[in-house]
């Protein structure tokens, strides 16, 4: 791999307390070499950002990517979760292995052209036998930094579950195919570019067993647990009635809080639960696009920071975002907190904060979310000469007003968005396959 350096910068946030002006990075074997002023471009290519704003790559810390073929689905567009869950199962039993590849790839270039350099998925169901190495290898294609999650259901409407009997697994298969994956894909190496992680879907669809089964294996091979929690009235209903607590409670009862545990949404934590996700080091991943298109309600995201939760962003699935933008993800957690809390709750500079170190924390990472010598070379270009910044006097501009997509990325070094276009993989052909599969799956 050989060296970048990247010219001239009008802004690069480091996000370490550092804003620095007119500046330059150098790039070295994937690794961010130096950072300042007129830096020694002696052999490298030389990349000007003049106009620009860098940031480290965002960070997505949950995401269903096979959901992008199911967007604005009639009869779901209006729906709670519950209702939205029960008219797309039918739809996501249909899927093919080739889709869920599709649909990962087209999800990760949407990320990508977003400025996200990094993000988890959450796959829980495996109909017509989809594997979860259909995803990975999406992923190593389009050149993401890639946490995914090998989901599952096991408790199907006839025991009292939310999914059709013919999605949901055998726990013992659930479990086995857990350690198949972690076994092949799992690095947990510095910089490495696949990290697999352990997650049942939610309290509605897998067994209390199935929970504290899935917490002991993770923990016996070192890799993090990830569910949903909490995220809607239903949900907490659905605790409170079929395990007699909250979704707090039985989270800690099964041992899924600790620092290698992050859990999807937490729209409705109450006071009690937001201290204990902070002394154990629980993290949360904030989904606020997600939240506000299912009439889920706002997180307190503001009581978690003030109490020392780690909270990162997600998009969550496009079937029930529409879009996978983390940029705007941050925008939408920012406005969310002064909608509830006052203009003064959240910053720009703190919704981007989330948005990186934030979400590098969330999915366990010391190595990512920062502008760094010695990080991973993982950095968003932001054009900010165009209409959409124009009149800008601060950085900050970069969530108040524009752009929405990214003029070049790298990840691990290498460039996967070039002006303002996928680098690493021609779409015309997923684009048009998309196509073909949205007029199959709606026939």
């Amino acid at each position: 791999m050989g060296v970048t350096v990247l010219r001239r910068a009008d802004h690069v946030l480091t996000m370490d307390g550092a804003e620095l002006r007119n500046a330059d990075v150098r790039i070295e074997g994937g690794v961010i070499a130096a950072v300042g002023q007129g830096l020694d471009a002696a052999g490298a290519e030389v990349l000007d950002c003049a106009g620009c704003v860098l940031t480290p790559g965002l960070v997505n810390t949950h995401h269903h990517l096979y959901q992008t073929l199911t967007r604005a689905v009639p009869g779901a567009q209006d729906a709670l979760l519950f209702g939205w869950l029960k008219r797309l199962y039918p739809i996501w039993s249909r899927f093919t292995p080739e889709d869920f590849a599709l649909s990962a790839t087209l999800g990760l270039a949407e990320l990508a052209l977003s400025g996200c350099s990094t993000t988890s998925d959450h796959l829980y169901l495996y109909p017509n036998g989809a594997r979860l190495d259909d995803t990975i290898g999406a992923a190593s294609e389009v050149g993401l930094r890639f946490h995914p999650t090998r989901g599952a259901m096991s408790i199907g409407e006839s025991d009292g579950g939310l999914p059709p009997d013919t999605l949901v697994e055998r726990e013992d298969a659930i479990l086995e195919d857990c350690l198949r994956v972690i076994d092949a894909f799992h690095d947990p190496a510095p910089g490495a570019m696949v990290r697999v992680g352990v997650a049942p879907c939610s309290p509605f669809s897998v067994s209390r067993e199935l929970m504290r089964d899935a917490a002991i294996l993770a923990r016996e091979k070192g890799v993090r647990l990830h569910t949903h929690l909490a995220e809607n009235d239903e949900d907490v209903r659905y605790s409170l009635t079929t395990f007699g607590c909250r979704p707090g409670q039985y989270a800690e009862d099964l041992g899924w809080t600790g620092p290698d545990v992050w859990h999807a949404h937490c729209v409705k934590l109450d006071a009690q639960e937001i201290d204990l996700f902070a002394r154990t080091r629980t993290a949360v991943a904030h989904c606020p696009c997600s939240n506000c298109r299912l009439g889920s309600g706002i997180a307190p995201v503001r009581a978690m920071r003030d109490a020392g939760v780690t909270v990162g962003l997600g998009v969550d699935g496009s079937a029930s975002n529409d879009r996978a933008n983390l940029l705007a993800e941050a925008r939408q957690a920012m406005l969310l907190q002064r909608v509830a809390h006052g203009a003064d709750a959240m910053s720009a500079r703190d919704a981007l904060h989330i948005a990186t170190v934030g979400g590098a924390a969330a999915l366990g990472r010391d190595d990512i979310g920062r502008i760094r010598v010695g990080m991973r070379a993982d950095i968003a270009g932001w054009d900010v000469s165009g209409i959409e910044s124009a009149g800008s006097w601060d950085s900050a501009a970069l969530l108040l007003a524009g752009p929405s997509s990214v003029r070049d990325l790298f990840v691990e070094g290498r460039r996967v968005v070039s002006d303002g276009r996928i680098a690493t993989v021609d779409m015309a052909a997923p684009l048009a396959a998309a196509r073909r599969a949205v007029a199959r799956l709606a026939g």
